[in-house]
């Protein structure tokens, strides 16, 4: 997953119609326009408010339900499953969700699973000391360093970063795990960012240039640590800053 193509998903007019229907509802599901166990609206007024044809709504339903959010069933209608059904590591139900805004709690969750993965995925990266992902590291902390006039190309500077940890791991899954974490917290940058403070963005490139420091040294002991320290640092400002 590139960073482009992440930010796909929060640009208008980069979707096609399948897209755009499938994020409208999938939104009011999460949102709780249609509560778990409710239907969604029929067929006819779903063509009506949208304007698509019944291919792209069958597409669309075919999506929703791969994601966990709506089950269909003949003689009963097309209903909102509970939450602990939805597939929150689909970027798409991830963004969608963010777009609702977040919760302590979903904070909660979202620093304790990055704990879970993203220090051991720098640890793999600082054993593995592939210098062209050093470099593609070194690049992404210079962006964010220059990233100083908007929240948006910080979000990308810092997506990027961790992606190409979770790349420079070798680990194709904790790869695509941490790709998709990134996604949320790229989300959650487009509404409050460290270069809101220039201290503080100042401190946030520092600590991620403290990973790709240990990385190329094949500290591994000591990339992790510098990873768990940039990830409670943010917990703790996004805490602050509720």
């Amino acid at each position: 997953m590139s960073a482009s193509g992440s930010f796909q998903k929060f640009g208008e007019g980069t979707l096609s119609s399948h897209d755009q229907v499938a994020r409208a509802l999938g939104a009011e599901i999460i949102s709780g326009v249609y509560p778990p166990g409710s239907k969604i609206p029929g067929e006819a007024e779903i063509l009506q408010r949208f304007g698509i044809s019944r291919t792209v709504l069958r597409e669309v339903l075919k999506t929703l339900t791969a994601k966990g959010l709506i089950v269909s069933k003949t003689r009963v209608g097309t209903k909102v499953l509970e939450p602990t059904s939805w597939n929150l590591f689909d970027a798409d139900v991830l963004s969608w969700k963010m777009s609702q805004g977040m919760d302590e709690a979903f904070h909660g969750d979202l620093t304790e699973i990055r704990l879970a993965i993203e220090p051991r995925a720098a640890a793999l990266a600082a054993k593995r000391r592939d210098p062209a992902a050093i470099a593609e590291l070194r690049d992404a902390i210079a962006a964010m360093d220059r990233a100083t006039q908007t929240r948006r190309e910080f979000a990308e500077a810092d997506l990027a970063f961790h992606q190409a940890i979770g790349a420079a791991s070798g680990n194709v899954l904790m790869r695509s795990i941490s790709a998709v974490i990134e996604t949320a917290l790229v989300a959650s940058f487009t509404m409050s960012s460290p270069i809101d403070d220039p201290e503080l963005h100042t401190h946030n490139v520092r600590s991620h240039e403290k990973i790709v420091d240990a990385i190329e040294s094949g500290d591994e002991v000591a990339a992790a640590d510098a990873m768990r320290a940039v990830i409670k640092n943010l917990a703790h400002w996004r805490a602050l800053s509720d």
